[in-house]
Parts: C-alpha cells; structure tokens; sequence
C-alpha cells in the first residue's frame, strides 16, 4: 500500500480502526468485510477536500447527484450478499466513485458494476487500476438493464433506491442468488434482500435506509 492509501491524520490507520470498532458495535460480524473495510482506502474515492470525513460512518456527496454510501451500508449490504456462501459472479448497479465495487473486488471473484453517468467511469477505472484490482469490468449504461452478457449473477447490489426492483435483474439472478437492494419511496425505504429459490423469489425487509433514488437513461 503506497503513502496516498495509508493517509495520515484523519485519514490514518487509527482513525480506521475507530470507524471498525463503530461497525462491529452497529452488528457488522463478518471478519472478512471488517478487514477489508479497514484496508481500503475510503478517502481517495472521495474529493480532496472532503478526504478528512472519508472514515466518518456518514454519507458523503460525490458529485452528480450522488452519494458515496456510509461504511455501515457498504458493510451491511456486502455481508448480507456474502452470507449465502462464497461468491463467483456479482453484478453491481450504480458504480458511482468505485468504493462498493472495491470492497466487493476484494471478497468475489469478479465484480461487472454498471454506471448511468460517463463521467463517473473514467475516474472509478482509474482508482480500480491504482488499487490493482482486476477482477472487476465496468459499462456505462441503465442500471435497471443490467449486463445480460455476464449473467447469471450469485449477487446483485443495487446502490440506489428503485420503487420497485427492475423484473430484470431479478431475471439475471443465479439460482439462490441473492439481491440486496434499498426499496421505496424517499422516507420509506426499505434495506430488501431478494432470494431465487426454484419456484419463487423470497423477499426480506432488513432495515430503514435512506438512499438517493436509482434513475433511468444515460447521461
């Protein structure tokens, strides 16, 4: 890990270790997503001057209309997908800055992420490529369309809010994949995990969330 990724003050691996105690005390017990939590570097997905506030347990605006989730979420979400085995295959909608697909890069097999807006890609490749993180592809395109071309997918995170889950992706789900996604309206959303069993898809509500909502088209 280079100097950038270690930061320093309260970017530093200290105050890392403060933001997993946090975690581990909000119920986040997967050893494997703490640790890789702890290892990457939160503040270079975010701009330089909000850098300080990277291993707050917040939210934190990147620009576009988007957000990068709060660490709890990323944990959540990753570890509600991991804990229906290991994972070959999950397929991410809403890239944004890169920091959910760098987590999972390091707990799957390959990750294939999905952006609505061109001018997120370049700079999440590039941060992907500075990490050394291979295993992961990125499209601009409909998040709500997914990537027909890699599927079936044992998991599928969706990083912002739909009303209602795209039939679609249901359709690109592995049998038992699991996918994990925030549901409903602003004020009302729903942490939702979805389960292809053999005859049906089972749903779970986890927990209340606030998400942006996941928009339609390209930009």
């Amino acid at each position: 890990m280079n100097t950038r990724h270690l930061g320093i003050g309260m970017t530093s691996q200290r105050t890392r270790a403060r933001l997993i105690e946090r975690l581990r005390r909000e119920g986040i017990q997967n050893p494997a997503v703490l640790e890789t939590i702890y290892n990457t570097p939160r503040h270079i997905f975010v701009d330089e001057a909000l850098a300080s506030r990277a291993y707050e347990d917040t939210a934190l605006p990147i620009g576009h209309g988007q957000t990068i989730s709060q660490p709890y979420i990323v944990a959540r979400m990753t570890e509600v997908l991991l804990e229906g085995g290991p994972l070959a295959k999950v397929l991410e909608v809403g890239t944004g800055c890169g920091y959910q697909a760098a987590v999972l890069a390091r707990l799957v097999d390959h990750v294939y992420t999905v952006e609505r807006v061109d001018a997120m890609i370049a700079q999440a490749r590039q941060r992907f490529q500075e990490l050394g993180l291979r295993n992961i592809r990125v499209r601009h395109g409909d998040g709500k369309d997914g990537w027909a071309q890699y599927a079936p997918y044992d998991g599928i995170i969706v990083t912002a809010a739909p009303t209602e889950i795209p039939q679609t992706l249901l359709e690109q789900l592995a049998p038992n994949g699991r996918l994990i996604a925030p549901l409903g309206a602003a004020g009302q959303q729903q942490l939702t995990l979805f389960i292809r069993k053999a005859d049906c898809i089972e749903k779970r509500e986890l927990e209340a969330v606030s998400f942006v909502p996941l928009r339609t088209g390209v930009h």
